[in-house]
């Protein structure tokens, strides 16, 4: 493993750990170079997604978007960390075991509301104003019409 810090690829575990209820290990790692410490997972990977984007363009699957949207939808909300992890997880599952040779990023956005809706409330209106590309109040009006709120 390369160390973010110096690029020296002499690094060391110093411990292992499981993480994400076994779904990964967390490694804690040193650099022999210049001592540096820093944590590194791993996950399985049964197989590569492509993402079928809705301008045609195909791409690997990025784990690390995801979270960044979703982080961003929950931002200053009372979501943990280990709860977008836990849905990037599920999520990636999920599209791995689903088989298929692609999927498109409306299937991945649709199962990324459906979890926010069951966690946040606010963080599903702010997902889906980006998803669905709101450009007025009005669309928000609409979209908040549509929600069954009690």
């Amino acid at each position: 493993m390369r160390c973010p810090y110096c690029q020296s690829e002499d690094t060391q575990v110093k411990d292992s750990r499981p993480a994400e209820d076994g779904a990964s290990i967390r490694r804690r790692r040193s650099c022999n170079a210049c001592g540096e410490r820093f944590t590194t997972f791993e996950r399985v990977q049964l197989r590569e997604i492509v993402v079928a984007k809705s301008d045609g363009r195909k791409e690997a699957f990025d784990r690390e978007k995801l979270a960044r949207s979703i982080r961003l939808a929950v931002r200053k909300r009372p979501v943990n960390e280990e709860q977008v992890e836990r849905i990037v997880s599920s999520i990636q599952r999920r599209l791995e075991s689903e088989g298929g040779e692609e999927t498109s990023s409306r299937a991945i956005g649709e199962i990324v509301m459906k979890r926010l809706r069951e966690l946040d409330p606010v963080a599903y209106v702010r997902f889906a104003s980006v998803y669905q590309n709101f450009s007025e109040p009005r669309d928000f009006q609409a979209f908040l019409g549509s929600l069954d709120i009690p």
